[in-house]
Parts: structure tokens; C-alpha cells; sequence
């Protein structure tokens, strides 16, 4: 028992932890295996770009000073790149930061945040610990239901969360469903739209929310170098909103957020074209060798526009996972997610996903 827990704010003593895919470190501790293939947490398998490496490098000197706490020189690449105002941008320790700035910034617990079953887990984890009402829709073939979310909002609504592509499901919304349904929000309800995966999205079917902000105010869109750019280590992810808005994060947010290398970092990411190319390219080739696979083992699957692929078992996943992980494969169980007869397969190397198709195949012939 937590002698602590009387203490704890409400939101915060009901709270279950989020739980990252299991390091590889963590398995050779325990069956002391030599070699692993993580495909769980839906990171870039081509490892570091070259031209990120050469500017982390040249930054190692400068470990001894603050980063800029402006941001400055990222945000300017973010504003060329993409088209919007410098002081539109709000920078984070990856994206997921700046889901929390948007709920420190505007939800108190007289308020109710809206979300769809299935989405990332971290939506109910924060909406809980601010003590707000958490509003969970059910999903609609895996995915959002907006017409259902948007009859849930209500006068007590301030926050919305909408993930496309949506983690863990891969699925995507269409862009006039998406933005329909920011247009019909009342001005007093703040939309976050999580695009964490957008960089794999085919092009025809991309959104271009980054200029959305100008005609909706209360829209914060966020995105990541976690994952197509390769830095998931370095966590750095940025916001996209109106001048009013941004303001108001940046004031919330706390100074030096974001450090020196993952700074540099992602300036070099940004301005690498090939790297984000063969990412896709990779991501791509993944995906149709892994469903290929699931076609010839009998199983099922949920089309996905992300850098993974959520697999249904027919079956409880557990024992699955648990006999793929003493063959040093390391997928994602997302029963946590109301989905427990699925796993969540990230894509890796060519490489690396036969690697797990072989496990795969060879446990549930014994499972």
C-alpha cells in the first residue's frame, strides 16, 4: 500500500502507469538471449541518418551550455518547411508533450475531454491526472466515430483528442471527415490532432492541418521526429497552432524542453529528404512482406497507414507474446487498449520481420 496515496491528487490515485514496449535490455537480462528483434514501440529500424549524426557530433562540445530555449533556429527550419509562422510552433519533448501542454493549459476538473476507444493510451492517462471527466466514445470499425464524438460534446467539453493515423490501430481518417468535423466544433472546445504518424500516410491521402490553424483557432496539430526521422531516443516533437494559442502553450511550457542534441538533431533530420524517403520506402516494403505473411498464416489484420500493424489473433495474444518473447522477439500486446486478442507488429528490416514471421509461425503451431 502507498502510504502516499491519500496525498495524491484524485485523478492521479485511480491512475494505471503507461507501459513502453519491453526493452531489449530487459529480455537478455532474463533469458539471457544474445540476439533480440524489438518490433514494439514503433521505431525507425534504418537507424541514425548520417547527416544527424554529423550534426549531434559537432554539438558534443556545447554539452556544457543551455540549449536555446527558444528553439529558435528549429523552429525557423520548421516555419521555411512548412509554411506556417515561427510563432505559431511550439516545441516539446517529443509530441506527446505538447498533448500535455494543451491539457495543462486549458483543462481544469470542471471539464470533460473526449477521445475514441482504441486511441494512444497516454489521452485517458492525461485527462485523468487533471482531474477532468474523460468521455471515451466507442470506435467504429477500430477507428474514430466522429459523428458520435461530435454528439458528445457538450458545454462542459474543452479538450478533443483525434489520432490519424491512430496508434495502436493504424487506421486513418479521410481529410474532409477530419476537417468537418474541427469546423463544427464550438470555438470554446480546443481539438488536438495527433498526426504522430503522418510521414507514412500515402501522399494522396495526407491532410494539410499545418495550415488548418489560420482557419480554426482552436486547433493544435502535433507531430514527431520520433518516428519517420529516426529520433525516438532524443524525444523532440512540435505543435502547430494559431498565434493565440501557441502563446499560451509557450507559457506553460517549461524553458530548455527541449536539449541541445535533440535541437540539432532535428534541424538535420528536417533537411534530410533521403533518409525520410527510404524510411517510408522501408515502411512500405515492411508492410506488404508482414501482411503477405499474416495471409499465409490464416490471420487477420487492420489495414494501417502508421509504421506498424495490428494483427488479430482469434485468441488471447498473452501466451503468444510471452512464447514469441523466449524466442527473442519483442511485439507489442495491446489488451491494455480493449484489444487482447491482438498484437501490435511495428515494422522493422526486412531482416527482421522474416525473423518474426518465423517465430510467429512456428508458436502458433504450438500455442
Amino acid at each position: 500500500m502507498n502510504r502516499f496515496l491519500e496525498f495524491a491528487l484524485p485523478g492521479v490515485q485511480q491512475l494505471v502507469p503507461y507501459v513502453p514496449g519491453k526493452p531489449v535490455e530487459e529480455l537478455q537480462r532474463e533469458l539471457g538471449l544474445t540476439e533480440i528483434v524489438k518490433l514494439a514501440s514503433n521505431e525507425n529500424p534504418l537507424g541514425v541518418s548520417p547527416k544527424v549524426a554529423e550534426a549531434i557530433n559537432a554539438a558534443v562540445p556545447e554539452l556544457t551550455r543551455y540549449p536555446d530555449g527558444s528553439g529558435f533556429s528549429l523552429k525557423s527550419a520548421l516555419s521555411v518547411k512548412f509554411g506556417v509562422q515561427a510563432e505559431q510552433i511550439t516545441l516539446g519533448n517529443g509530441s506527446s508533450e505538447i498533448l500535455e501542454l494543451a491539457m495543462r493549459t486549458f483543462v481544469g476538473i470542471e471539464h470533460e475531454v473526449i477521445f475514441s476507444q482504441h486511441a494512444f493510451a497516454l489521452y485517458p492517462i492525461l485527462s485523468q491526472a487533471a482531474g477532468a471527466k474523460v468521455r471515451e466514445i466507442p470506435a467504429k470499425n477500430y477507428g474514430h466515430d466522429l459523428t458520435a464524438m461530435a454528439a458528445a460534446v457538450n458545454d462542459k467539453t474543452r479538450l478533443v483528442f483525434i489520432a490519424n493515423p491512430n496508434n495502436p490501430t493504424g487506421t486513418l481518417l479521410s481529410v474532409q471527415d477530419v476537417e468537418r468535423f474541427i469546423a463544427g466544433l464550438p470555438s470554446t472546445v480546443i481539438c488536438v490532432l495527433d498526426e504522430a504518424y503522418y510521414e507514412f500516410v500515402l501522399p494522396t491521402l495526407r491532410s494539410d492541418a499545418l495550415a488548418w490553424p489560420l482557419r480554426y483557432p482552436n486547433l493544435i496539430v502535433t507531430r514527431t521526429f520520433s518516428k519517420a526521422y529516426g529520433l525516438a531516443g532524443l524525444r523532440v516533437g512540435y505543435g502547430i497552432s494559431s498565434l493565440e494559442v501557441a502563446d499560451l502553450l509557450n507559457r506553460v511550457r517549461q524553458p530548455f524542453n527541449s536539449n541541445l542534441l535533440a535541437l540539432v538533431a532535428a534541424e538535420a533530420a528536417l533537411a534530410d529528404d533521403d533518409y525520410l524517403a527510404r524510411s517510408v520506402d522501408c515502411n512500405n516494403q515492411g508492410m506488404l512482406q508482414l501482411i503477405a505473411a499474416f495471409e499465409n498464416l490464416g490471420l487477420t489484420w487492420i489495414p494501417s497507414s502508421g509504421n506498424f500493424v495490428a494483427v488479430d489473433l482469434k485468441r488471447d495474444a498473452g501466451p503468444v507474446y510471452q512464447a514469441l518473447l523466449g524466442k527473442g522477439v519483442i511485439v507489442r500486446p495491446i489488451a491494455n487498449y480493449q484489444m487482447p486478442n491482438h498484437l501490435r507488429i511495428s515494422i522493422g528490416t526486412e531482416r527482421e520481420n522474416q525473423v518474426f514471421i518465423s517465430a510467429l509461425g512456428e508458436v502458433l503451431q504450438g500455442v
